[in-house]
């Protein structure tokens, strides 16, 4: 794995931290959780408990689904760009080979 991968990943994980943070911060309600002797008493208290695991653990599905979507996107774009770096050598190539054959007809016609 070299630096750029590296510093990618890093900040692909910053990115997503911050966004999981931000999702947390946004789903929380103006309510403070209760303490567990609240709780025993007050069914709705526990009833919140439960809705905010509930959606945590949606906002940590949505935050892996991410992860995996932008590191499936990371993997096609290094695809792309050996497919692209490939397709560029060989039009060098090409190219090369081209100049080549008309250099050797040019000089073919000139000693007719």
């Amino acid at each position: 794995m070299n630096s750029d991968t590296q510093y990618e990943d890093s900040v692909s994980a910053m990115v997503l931290e911050n966004i999981k943070n931000k999702l947390l911060h946004a789903f929380r309600t103006s309510a403070e959780p209760r303490t567990s002797a609240e709780t025993a008493s007050h069914p709705i208290g526990k009833s919140f408990q439960v809705n905010e695991e509930l959606r945590r653990a949606k906002i940590d599905g949505a935050i892996t689904w991410l992860r995996s979507e932008l590191l499936e996107m990371r993997s096609q774009d290094r695809q792309l760009a050996q497919t692209l770096l490939g397709l560029n050598k060989e039009i060098q190539r090409l190219r090369r080979e081209n100049g080549s054959l008309l250099l050797e007809a040019d000089g073919s016609e000139q000693h007719l």
